[in-house]
């Protein structure tokens, strides 16, 4: 966070530098404004330019990219705004020393003045803060996880991420069974009872001593009747 903020500061200060340059001397005294847009490309003339006609006009375009960098913080944006504003000042350059065959910096006031390295400085100031910044990383460390995947409808219970069976989203329309609450004697009888054709092998032990239930000890009788 601290990274992007002194990063787009040092850009806007380039950015405002770059559009300032063209008010100052560039050459011989003559302003940057001065100097048509269309000259960097066909040669240097003697012709005057409107402001907006002038070296001005890919200054505040660079000025405008650096904005939108600096809001969607990217870094990469702000490069770009920087080697626009380095590559038309280090253009006119070439052509200029094309025109005077050479590039002079005189004490006297002729060759190259301040404006042009004011240019320069706010072409470096925007590479600089470009590489100050730190970009989007921080905002993508922050962002939320993305939910999961809703499940397949032939496995509504698989839960994610490891797709394993989880509790069942499904319930019984019946009612639940009862425990019973009888706790008297008998209530231990026999789980297995007689399969069909085998009575005289059933058997129905008695639990601790205790009696069978009525019911009960009539089906005793019936299988092992008591001695006499």
């Amino acid at each position: 966070m601290i990274r992007n903020v002194l990063g787009s500061v040092v850009a806007l200060v380039g950015a405002a530098a770059a559009v300032q340059s063209p008010f100052h001397s560039w050459y011989d005294d003559r302003l940057g404004r001065d100097y048509r847009i269309q000259d960097l490309f066909d040669g240097i003339t003697g012709v005057s330019s409107s402001v907006m006609g002038s070296v001005l006009l890919p200054f505040l375009f660079a000025a405008l990219v650096t904005i939108v960098g600096v809001v969607l913080r990217s870094r990469w944006v702000v490069a770009v705004a920087g080697l626009v504003v380095l590559g038309f000042t280090v253009l006119w350059m070439v052509r200029v020393g094309q025109a005077a065959g050479s590039l002079t910096v005189g004490g006297d006031g002729s060759g190259l003045h301040w404006g042009v390295a004011q240019a320069l400085a706010g072409g470096v100031l925007l590479l600089l803060g470009a590489l100050v910044m730190s970009g989007r990383r921080g905002v993508r460390r922050g962002r939320a996880a993305e939910p999961y995947p809703v499940p397949p409808d032939d496995r509504p219970d698989t839960w994610p991420p490891t797709q394993e069976p989880g509790p069942s989203a499904y319930t019984s329309p019946g009612p639940e069974p009862e425990a019973d609450p009888y706790t008297g004697p008998g209530r231990h009888r026999a789980e297995n009872l007689a399969a069909p054709g085998d009575e005289d092998t059933a058997e129905f032990p008695v639990q601790d001593g205790t009696y069978p239930v009525q019911g009960e000890q009539q089906e005793l009788d019936r299988y092992h009747p008591p001695h006499p």
